[in-house]
């Protein structure tokens, strides 16, 4: 089962996703202490505040899917990591308002390069990922 280009960014993104949606801190093995929270204000004691939304933490799946996903970067010869890289930072995309991280101008300006350019080597970073899971697949 060959995928397509699109089929390929989506997955991608969808990795991007669930990897921004991971929570930033856990469990840990280090001794902590006890603090309690100060109440500041009148308006921070009833729930006044703006609430923060926060992403859902991703699946067993989606992890095991985001870590296929960029295992698929491997593919690309590290003689051209520049695509790599470009795919990787594509791939960031914010969970909850599904924005990329690094839009291609931006991306361009990192770069050094044209963003017309970063996007026709986003394309070839696709298509050589695509080449090999083609080959693999059949």
């Amino acid at each position: 089962m060959a995928l397509s280009a699109e089929e390929i960014v989506a997955r991608l993104e969808a990795a991007g996703a669930a990897l921004l949606a991971m929570p930033a801190r856990g469990y840990s093995t280090q001794l902590r202490q006890m603090k309690f929270d100060v109440v500041h204000t009148a308006l921070e004691a009833y729930g006044w505040e703006s609430a923060v939304a926060r992403p859902p933490v991703p699946s067993a799946a989606a992890i095991s899917a985001m870590d296929e996903a960029f295992g698929w970067l491997a593919i690309i010869p590290e003689a051209r990591y520049v695509l790599r890289r470009i795919l990787g930072a594509r791939a960031l995309v914010h969970p909850l308002t599904e924005r990329h991280l690094y839009p291609w101008r931006r991306l361009g300006t990192m770069l050094g390069a044209d963003h017309k350019s970063v996007q026709r080597w986003h394309g070839q970073g696709i298509d050589l990922i695509g080449a090999a899971l083609a080959k693999r697949a059949g």
